[in-house]
């Protein structure tokens, strides 16, 4: 059976290329980027759940017949009010990379908070069946923020979140880890459950 995830971020794809392989085998999983003509909408609402629903709903757009999700993930950190949040993919400028961003993330604690590190990365994963249900399911991993940046695995904010229980940094701990134990893990085991009781 196809499943369809609405991203292009090969970080995102890999992740979930892995998840599903443990959770489901069965399953074949395509991207946007097995669409090249698909054009991906605005990411313009306000919450994890209207960006996932947005990226849900553009790729059900694509493939009515099939089950289809979207995930918005992003870091939110206590000491700058939850941000960046929704704005993860983009703190640092629209075309920002992840390394600009955990640059702004570090300079942006160190003017607001001394000590506060507390962190956490939240994941919403909107999906359809190929009836056209909507499911909505979410993932959470609590941690703090190293100083520096360490690490050479996994994208985005990776090398600067240390999972809560742990010394490391996930861009230390790496896919084995993450795949146990992340916000898009959970989302997903959460979503697979889902679709096993609707097929």
């Amino acid at each position: 059976m196809e499943i369809w995830v609405g991203t292009g971020n090969k970080g995102k794809v890999s992740e979930f290329k892995l998840l599903f392989e443990k959770l489901k085998p069965e399953f074949v999983l395509k991207s946007t980027m097995d669409l090249p003509t698909y054009s991906a909408p605005p990411e313009n609402g306000q919450s994890f759940v209207d960006n996932a629903r947005i990226k849900a709903k553009s790729m059900k757009a694509m493939k009515p017949q099939t089950w289809v999700f979207a995930e918005d993930s992003g870091l939110e950190v206590e000491a700058l009010g939850n941000l960046p949040g929704i704005h993860s993919a983009r703190y640092a400028g629209p075309k920002a990379s992840d390394s600009e961003n955990t640059a702004k993330l570090l300079k942006m604690l160190q003017i607001r908070s001394a000590g506060n590190r507390k962190a956490q990365f939240t994941t919403v994963i909107v999906a359809y069946s190929s009836t056209g249900e909507e499911i909505i399911v979410k993932g959470e991993m609590k941690g703090s923020i190293a100083p520096l940046p360490k690490g050479q695995h996994g994208f985005g904010y990776d090398p600067v979140f240390i999972p809560e229980g742990q010394t490391q940094t996930l861009a230390e701990l790496g896919p084995g880890f993450k795949a146990q134990h992340s916000h898009r893990a959970m989302a997903t085991h959460a979503l697979v459950s889902e679709i096993k009781e609707r097929i």
